[in-house]
This record gives C-alpha cells, structure tokens and sequence, in this order.
C-alpha cells in the first residue's frame, strides 16, 4: 500500500507572463482546472489584452488539485486540498515580499481552480484586487458549515456558470455568493441558461473590466 504524500504540490513549476510583479500595476494567480494545465489557463492571459499585469500560473501535480470532486467530504480530498491551498497562500505571501500587497493581487480559477480559489479567499479573507469564480463553488458536501472568520473587506468577487453545469449545481454558486457577501465582499453573479462547462465572452469582458480598474 502506497502512502500518500504530505505535500504534493510542493516543488511544481509556476508559468509566468507579462512583467514581474514588481514591475506591474497588478499581479493574477490563475488556477486551472483538473485535467488542464498552467499553460492552458494561463492562455486565458491574452483574451484580457492586458500588458501591466503580471500572471502567475501553478501546476498541479498530475493535473489535478484534490482527486474527488469538490463536493466530496473534505477529508477525501485531503492532503491534496490543503496542498494546493498553501500553493496559492504561498504565492500570495511571496508577491507581498516582493511588494505586492494583496490588494493588488487577483485570484482567478476555472472549474476545480474555480473551487480552489473561492474556498482559498474565503478561509483567508482580506482585500484583494478581486476573485473570480469561473464554474466554480466554496468546497465541500451539502450541509457543510460556512463559518468563515474575517472580512473580505469590499473585494469585487466574479462567479460566473451555466445553470446546467454537469461539475458545478447551481445552488452551490448561489451559496457560495451569499457567504461571499456575509464576509463584506462585492459579488457580481452571474448565471447563464444553458452553457457548457466553459469560459464565455461575457466573463472575459467582465474580467477584463476587473483588471483595468484602479487599484
């Protein structure tokens, strides 16, 4: 029997684009989703048209964050989930002894990086650049108790998904907004009719909107 590593997303590579971080009006941790790569979302860079923006993009060991889908009893996810946790707090932590301080730092995740980062923002709550949600929710089953100490402190949170979603209930993204807003974040919802499990144009305007705002 193989005993599961402690950390496994310690030591993966972290893709780059744009200017450094210190250099930049904005820095964005993008999180893919499972089965996709740093070097897919990080595509997502140039649909923003951005050139002050510095993304930082993880990879996750063997493409996927935590194994079991996000609404799964949180221990089955462990320790990949508290693994990849720490690989967004630690790039967070890093960026700021750079001189980046959270409030220039957007977080943006699709899917499972969707998940990950919604449950990341709201277990380590503070002002930020902004959160985006894409076919995202906070993790764990039903019934999982939302107890969230801190404030988000007016941080503009994007969720965008179909109201069909296969991977994602509606009811989850409905919830995790209003968790959201009971922790003082400003939450811009939106549920599309019949989409797919995807990125839309109208996200990536709405993104586009978040990353040219001032800082």
């Amino acid at each position: 029997m193989t005993t599961p590593v402690a950390d496994p997303h310690a030591g993966q590579p972290v893709l780059r684009f744009g200017p450094k971080p210190a250099a930049a009006r904005l820095s964005a941790i993008l999180i893919h989703g499972r089965g996709a790569s740093a070097e897919d979302i990080l595509g997502l860079a140039r649909e923003f048209a951005t050139t002050d923006v510095a993304y930082l993009a993880p990879r996750a060991a063997g493409n996927t964050w935590y194994p079991y889908s996000f609404l799964s009893p949180i221990p089955q996810n462990e320790p990949w989930l508290t693994s990849a946790l720490a690989i967004v707090g630690g790039l967070v932590q890093t960026l700021g002894e750079q001189g980046v301080p959270s409030e220039r730092v957007m977080i943006l995740g699709f899917s499972q990086g969707g998940c990950l980062t919604l449950e990341f923002a709201a277990r380590n709550p503070r002002r930020y650049a902004a959160v985006i949600g894409l076919s995202g929710g906070l993790i764990g089953p039903p019934g999982t108790p939302r107890i969230y100490p801190g404030s988000l402190d007016a941080t503009p949170v994007f969720l965008g998904c179909s109201d069909v979603d296969p991977h994602i209930p509606v009811e989850r993204v409905r919830e995790s907004a209003a968790v959201l807003r009971t922790m003082k974040a400003e939450v811009d919802e939106r549920i599309y009719r019949g989409m797919g499990h995807t990125v839309n144009s109208d996200e990536i305007v709405a993104v586009r909107a978040l990353l040219r705002a001032p800082a």
